[in-house]
């Protein structure tokens, strides 16, 4: 398994017979290289989307046309996504699992907010979510942008994620302590990789109190691009 960060909430995951974009925002991401992105991309299979949020969700449909490959996400912004731009997607809801490949992918519970920007104001682009990712024996919880939630109790509890990629930037979602506290509250983490920090001034630019909350877990902070064998 090869997890490489792309900078903010982008990830792209080599898990099984899949190459997973997560989130993927490249251009317009001021941690992101330009001239990197045919390399973050090439050979991806599918595009996870946590919700519609710009720097989340504002390139998913050239990335998409570009390598002609599906977008998976929740129901509404799916259905958006196919009858406005003509994408292939997968829909579905918290709760429910898609077989990608030999991969499997089970959406859950986020608490945030998603919408698209439009001319009129911000359209609601159906539920924020997290993804549990299952396969080669290990399973990863992407929290998507969250805050702390008495569901990853349960969560944890039945997915028995070994991996986190967390959100901890604060300001729009848990920040590093917070994400700390949730990891040893809730999971058995033995990897944490953090995420949506050091991008925009309003973040927090450094995952220092991450790692000095979770003594024990194998905390990675890597350089954009940087990938991560597991």
């Amino acid at each position: 398994m090869k997890i490489t960060w792309l900078g903010h909430s982008s990830f792209r995951i080599e898990i099984g017979d899949q190459v997973l974009l997560i989130d993927p925002w490249l251009g317009g991401n001021p941690s992101f290289p330009d001239d990197r992105k045919s390399e973050a991309t090439e050979w991806a299979t599918q595009i996870l989307l946590t919700h519609g949020h710009f720097d989340h969700a504002s390139e998913v449909v050239d990335i998409a046309k570009e390598l002609d490959v599906p977008v998976v996400g929740i129901f509404d912004l799916m259905g958006h996504l196919e009858g406005a731009h003509g994408l292939k997607t997968l829909g579905f809801n918290k709760g429910g699992t898609v077989a990608l490949g030999n991969v499997s992918v089970t959406m859950v519970n986020a608490v945030h907010s998603s919408s698209i920007s439009t001319d009129h104001g911000p359209m609601y682009a159906g539920a924020e979510a997290g993804f549990m990712i299952s396969g080669e024996g290990k399973t990863i919880y992407v929290s998507g942008d969250t805050d702390i939630m008495a569901d990853m109790e349960w969560m944890a509890e039945y997915h028995r994620p070994e991996i986190g990629i967390l959100c901890a930037g604060g300001h729009f979602t848990m920040d590093m302590k917070r994400a700390a506290f949730a990891a040893k509250k809730y999971f058995d983490f033995k990897t944490v990789i953090p995420c949506h920090y050091a991008t925009f001034d309003a973040l927090e630019q450094s995952a220092d109190a991450l790692v000095e909350g979770l003594p024990g877990v194998d905390v990675k902070t890597p350089e954009v691009m940087e990938t991560i064998e597991l």
